[in-house]
């Protein structure tokens, strides 16, 4: 999956489908950045650790602990985003863990260690319609415009709707509540 375009779009559009009431502004901008950390796994491949490894790529940065821990570090900077701790740990960990999740919905690779350091068995989702994004020659070839043709599909358009319909039913609360507290005409 494209990390930095696919990867962030979930939590954002849930983020924005709450509104900033529910979710902070920088609250909502470090889960961004929580999306994108299990993939930071490739300098694994630098370091000769094989993909396979525990600690390869969709490995033990990928599992419900490392989420878990990054809502822990999320809670201890809880001022620092602007809300609960509570609310930090919930958030930023949901936001790492939905990386895990849209990997485990690709078409390639080794599944991710969800259940690391209890197991090492690596799992997929019974659906897998996302293409696997090449670690390889890039997006701008055939196959990479093919992976971000099925992100499109499968992350982007659905997270649009999301986001765009807790705008909308947002907006419309508030109008609905303002015409309710006007006097009858």
């Amino acid at each position: 999956m494209t990390t930095l375009i696919s990867h962030p779009l979930p939590i954002l559009a849930l983020g924005l489908a709450l509104g900033s009431q529910r979710v902070p502004p920088r609250l909502l901008l470090a889960s961004l950045l929580f999306t994108c950390l299990p993939d930071a796994d490739v300098l694994a491949f630098k370091l000769g650790i094989a993909y396979a490894d525990a600690f390869g790529h969709r490995g033990f940065s990928h599992s419900l602990l490392f989420a878990g821990l990054c809502g822990l570090l999320g809670a201890l900077g809880c001022r620092l985003l602007d809300c609960g701790p509570f609310k930090a740990l919930v958030w930023i960990g949901l936001a790492t863990a939905s990386h895990s999740l849209l990997d485990a919905a690709t078409n390639g690779g080794l599944g991710v260690a969800w259940l690391w350091p209890w197991s090492e068995q690596r799992f997929f989702l019974p659906w897998r319609p996302i293409a696997v994004s090449p670690f390889v020659n890039g997006f701008f070839t055939q196959r990479g415009l093919l992976v971000l043709a099925s992100e499109a599909r499968w992350v982007w358009l659905p997270c649009l709707l999301l986001a765009l319909s807790g705008i909308s039913l947002r907006a419309l609360w508030r109008l609905r509540r303002q015409q309710a507290l006007q006097p009858g005409e």
